[in-house]
């Protein structure tokens, strides 16, 4: 097995085996910042809405984190209306040629970084023959699907912008919310009242465009990566693209099938990780598993990063292709590539430094004097977190930082009415952890749940915040980092549905052995609490099936790898479990 990118031996898990027994089981040193305070909701005396009948929510954004809003508030027995500004659902994995001013589109080559089971809606399993990681035609599918088995289309009003959302004239006394939008088509402006508005457009829609010294000099083109659909018309261009996150890494990538010479610009460098992990799995299924979670709480966190970065260096020498940054591995949002290797190998794409300055025909360099042709310029520089139908006093945003209660709800409003979904950055998929932010808001809104006061929110927001400045690079990049396992469970804790370790121990230990070793599965908080799914446990104990079944040539069989019961692991395993299963009885039974 591996941590992160650290081998560990098989039998090495076994060892650990009590210690994360424990920390499942009692209370334990959190990853610092990310599970922060516990400070549970209040869950209401009666499992009933205790909201008036007829409560409405305004939806804003049809994508995936919207699609999830209006499904979850429609099982909280919420009458949700979604506002879309164009004519499909679906929003950044929709792709479409045209460059829409304030709409996020993948290109069309784009394949998702996260693989399909790790990345799966929590009580729908994506299709046993799609591939691990999914074209986004693939992914538009599946979304596609999820809206419509959710009955959440016919409460999608297409071709409505959002215009402003504003405090009702009664908010201080009921907390609802004035939504005016206009019709797209016919240039009609409407506005209605709802109880609450979840905001679900993401964070992937206002590109941030850095100017350079000299630019106005430049006689190419300048655009960013929002702007690029296709690589078609890129044919022999001398192309610098500039950044080297995920938007840069695919841009450099797909541009050098066709360009001339594509330079790929970075001021710091960057870690890059593979898609496809040992023995050709998946690699986030790999290693975003529990126990080796825990792990990263107990050990040093430099000593993490060193072996990880010695086991990426083996794949590539980040040094020796000019990549390395000052950083260490896990203080930036994971880039993933499997391609750029090769293509720095075959010279198709080379790295530079960032922009010292712009010329007439080009750009120099950081740390050159010569001038380095190009045709296009290529600013993959991330974006701007921006509501702009909001007003400053009800969301303030300043440097790219917003402060959201559980990266959610905004502390200093007296309404816990207005809910800000899906702006975060996750270690790992971001869907799952969109799902659960929409359905601990729809338990909220629903009043089932409710907030702490002020001054704890603002605690634990300052906790967050001050673990993002610590652990991460100084950034506009890097002010929405969540924790892929703890975000969920600090939410699933919330909401009543976070795995019941202890008791899965003694009722169902092959279940509590595939949630501990096994890959962090968003199936497993749908075991217990508020809209448990039946399906869950076979779900997570049959993952392996759909991870091999699109490998497979047609009419071959899975066959599951049969293991005997006296391997070596299995006998080290059993020594280890029997004192702690005497342990756990001495504590409860005598």
């Amino acid at each position: 097995m591996f941590f992160g990118v650290l081998s560990v031996p098989a039998w090495a898990e076994s060892t650990l085996f009590l210690l994360v027994l424990l920390g499942l089981s009692l209370p334990c040193r959190p990853v610092p910042g990310l599970t922060s305070l516990r400070l549970p909701s209040r869950v209401a005396d009666v499992e009933e809405s205790i909201m008036p009948a007829g409560k409405r929510v305004a939806v804003i954004g049809a994508g995936p984190c919207g699609m999830g809003a209006v499904k979850n508030l429609k099982d909280e027995g919420i009458e949700p209306v979604c506002f879309e500004r164009t004519g499909h659902l679906g929003g950044l994995w929709r792709y479409h040629d045209e460059d829409m001013d304030g709409v996020a589109s993948v290109m069309k080559t784009t394949i998702i970084n996260t693989s399909k089971e790790l990345g799966a809606c929590s009580e729908c399993p994506p299709p046993a023959h799609y591939p691990n990681y999914m074209h986004h035609t693939l992914m538009y599918k599946y979304i596609y699907s999820l809206a419509e088995k959710g009955d959440c289309i016919r409460h999608i009003k297409f071709h409505h912008e959002t215009q402003s959302i504003e405090k009702a004239e009664d908010y201080e006394q009921t907390g609802r919310w004035k939504v005016t939008c206009k019709n797209t088509q016919t240039g009609e402006l409407v506005s209605d009242t709802f109880d609450a508005v979840s905001i679900c457009i993401g964070h992937h829609v206002y590109p941030h465009e850095p100017t350079f010294p000299r630019q106005e000099e430049f006689e190419g083109s300048i655009l960013h990566t929002h702007s690029l659909k296709k690589v078609d018309g890129y044919e022999d261009k001398r192309i610098v693209v500039v950044g080297v996150g995920n938007s840069g890494m695919d841009a450099a990538v797909e541009l050098s099938a066709l360009a001339k010479k594509v330079y790929l610009s970075s001021r710091r460098g960057a870690w890059v990780l593979p898609r496809v992990g040992p023995k050709g799995n998946p690699f986030d299924a790999t290693f975003v598993r529990r126990y080796l979670h825990l792990l990263q709480s107990i050990l040093p966190y430099n000593l993490i990063c060193y072996v990880s970065e010695k086991q990426l260096n083996e794949r590539f020498n980040h040094e020796l292709y000019n990549l390395k940054p000052k950083h260490r591995v896990w203080s930036q949002h994971p880039t993933v590539s499997d391609t750029l290797p090769i293509k720095l190998l075959s010279g198709v794409v080379v790295t530079r430094g960032g922009i010292k300055h712009f010329t007439k025909k080009g750009v120099v360099f950081e740390g050159e004097e010569e001038e380095t042709e190009a045709d296009v310029v290529m600013l993959a520089t991330g974006y701007k977190v921006k509501f702009p139908f909001l007003s400053d006093d009800v969301l303030p945003i300043k440097d790219n930082r917003v402060r959201l209660y559980k990266f959610v709800f905004p502390p200093h409003l007296p309404h816990a009415t207005l809910a800000i979904l899906g702006l975060i950055q996750p270690n790992g998929p971001g869907f799952p952890c969109g799902e659960m932010q929409c359905r601990w808001t729809a338990r909220t809104f629903s009043g089932k749940l409710s907030l702490p006061s002020r001054e704890v929110m603002e605690a634990d927001i300052e906790k967050k915040l001050d673990y993002i400045r610590k652990r991460f690079v100084d950034s506009p990049r890097h002010t929405l980092q969540v924790d892929f396992i703890s975000y969920q469970d600090e939410l699933a804790e919330e909401i009543g549905c976070k795995p019941n370790f202890l008791k899965l121990l003694f009722t169902d230990p092959k279940l509590f052995w595939a949630l501990l070793v096994g890959p962090s599965l968003p199936y497993q908080y749908r075991l217990q609490g508020p809209h448990l799914w039946e399906g869950a446990r076979d779900a997570i104990l049959t993952y392996k099936e759909r991870v091999v079944t699109p490998l497979l040539k047609p009419g071959q069989k899975y066959a599951p790898r049969r293991r005997g019961l006296l391997r070596v692991g299995n006998i080290i395993q059993l020594l280890f479990l029997l004192p702690i299963l005497w342990l756990l009885y001495s504590l409860f039974f005598n």
